[in-house]
């Protein structure tokens, strides 16, 4: 069972910039398919940024140039880089991975809550305008 906690969200205004990390709980060396997921009140939750075991990403259209993942698999922990906050940005996010016995999943899937196994409890991140 792998753990996963997120940390740095917080409140910042339009145009600033917050910097997530995910610890994860156990070794993820090119084990896994890693993520950020985001979800605002009354909304489903949804993929922000998807990261494969070979440093390989994927990003959501509304996030594309804002937002940069990365692994750092010696220290087994994720990170989203966010930058340009919007008000729309404003929402819980969520640290996500894919378990090992899943194998790999197609680029297709890697925004989809459904390729995932692990979840955080989500930092909250609110921006204002």
């Amino acid at each position: 069972q792998v753990q996963l906690v997120e940390s740095g969200g917080g409140s910042v205004q339009a145009g600033g910039s917050l910097r997530l990390s995910c610890a994860a709980s156990e070794y993820t060396y090119g084990t896994y398919l890693m993520g950020w997921f985001r979800q605002a009140p009354g909304a489903e939750r949804v993929g922000v940024a998807g990261i494969d075991a070979d440093g390989s990403t994927k990003y959501a259209d509304g996030v594309k140039g804002r937002f940069t993942i990365s692994r750092d698999n010696a220290k087994n922990t994720l990170t989203l880089q966010m930058n340009s906050l919007k008000p729309e940005d404003t929402a819980m996010y969520y640290c996500a991975a894919r378990a090992k016995a899943r194998g790999r999943a197609h680029s297709t899937w890697w925004l989809q809550p459904e390729a995932y196994d692990y979840w955080g409890q989500g930092t909250q991140v609110t921006v204002s305008s």
